[in-house]
């Protein structure tokens, strides 16, 4: 199988580019997407090869925008919209909760909402709390929508093209500071499926469960620890919602015990969701207490040194899997 080097931005264009050439229903809309080629330069070159009927502008305003992409979809097209942050998701979000993810079941399955709104979530570098938030536990928290967070350039792409074609709302959190982290990707077409999550490395004494970014964190710290001769199984969720809790709970039945990793905050966030579901699906086989590591809970600091102490890091998982000897 013919491979190609390729960063997360350029898997994203991939996707979205072979998506619109196999549905013409397929469109992308959102700020500075067009003539500024995406904030983050995601979209590149689109708008001259789909023209602007398929690739929008729209102004500063996630309100309306976000609804008449809602609009749009209940029609039959399938619009992928781009929040330049994800906590601008929040001006839209009435459109978002209200009707994109209630109008299957209130209309008894008659509209469907195929729309996929994406976009950067979480930290970057120093750009504060207002664009700092980590949005997934509040989408997760609502039923008829699926979340979806990848930690890699396959993983994007391939994750990407099945949200285009799923026929529900799909929430797709990229992140800003992962879009330049390549790796190699088919040059042929490939779907990831939703729903199912990654043995990224496997090991034998404890199992480490996160997504996105914070991956590359659980990765250097697996690999740290494996030189003092202890052996982590690293999962990658992938999705989010729904959770593949199956992978994780025969992880957990084989290294009996567990950390789990979110950029998020620590009160009611991801890892208390899949905590809940490990100790529901094997609790007799937990060795020790399943420990956390998240962001504190504090809005994100402008200071890069308060940014770094507030966020997850290598060294905070590896004194968290110390804690289960």
């Amino acid at each position: 199988m013919e491979k190609q080097n390729i960063d997360i931005r350029e898997a994203l264009r991939q996707a979205m580019d072979e998506e619109m050439e196999r549905d013409a229903n397929v469109f992308i809309m959102g700020e500075e997407v067009a003539e500024y080629n995406g904030a983050y330069k995601i979209t590149k070159g689109m708008l001259d090869k789909w023209g602007s009927k398929r690739v929008i502008d729209t102004p500063i305003s996630e309100l309306g925008f976000a609804g008449l992409a809602i609009g749009a979809a209940m029609t039959g097209l399938r619009p992928i919209v781009e929040f330049m942050s994800f906590n601008f998701s929040f001006v839209a979000i009435d459109q978002i909760i209200s009707n994109a993810i209630k109008t299957y079941y209130m209309t008894g399955g008659r509209f469907s909402v195929p729309i996929v709104f994406r976009g950067p979530n979480g930290a970057a570098a120093q750009v504060s709390c207002q664009h700092s938030h980590c949005v997934e536990s509040l989408y997760a928290n609502l039923p008829g929508c699926i979340v979806i967070a990848p930690s890699n350039a396959y993983d994007a792409k391939g994750l990407l093209k099945s949200a285009i074609r799923n026929n529900n709302p799909v929430i797709f959190l990229e992140n800003e500071l992962e879009y330049n982290k390549a790796m190699e990707v088919p040059t042929e077409e490939y779907l990831v499926p939703i729903g199912k999550a990654n043995i990224v490395r496997e090991g034998a004494d404890v199992t480490l469960v996160s997504y996105s970014r914070m991956i590359g964190f659980c990765m250097e710290a697996a690999h740290e620890l494996a030189k003092q001769g202890i052996n982590v199984e690293v999962i990658d969720l992938r999705t989010i919602k729904p959770l593949d809790i199956t992978t994780v709970a025969d992880s957990v039945r084989k290294t009996n015990r567990c950390v789990l990793v979110e950029e998020g905050h620590t009160f009611s966030g991801i890892c208390a969701e899949v905590g809940f579901q490990i100790i529901e699906h094997c609790f007799d086989f937990l060795d020790a207490p399943l420990q956390r590591v998240t962001q504190m809970e504090t809005p994100m600091p402008y200071s890069k040194e308060l940014e770094r102490v507030t966020l997850p890091t290598a060294d905070k998982i590896i004194a968290a899997i110390k804690k289960l000897a």
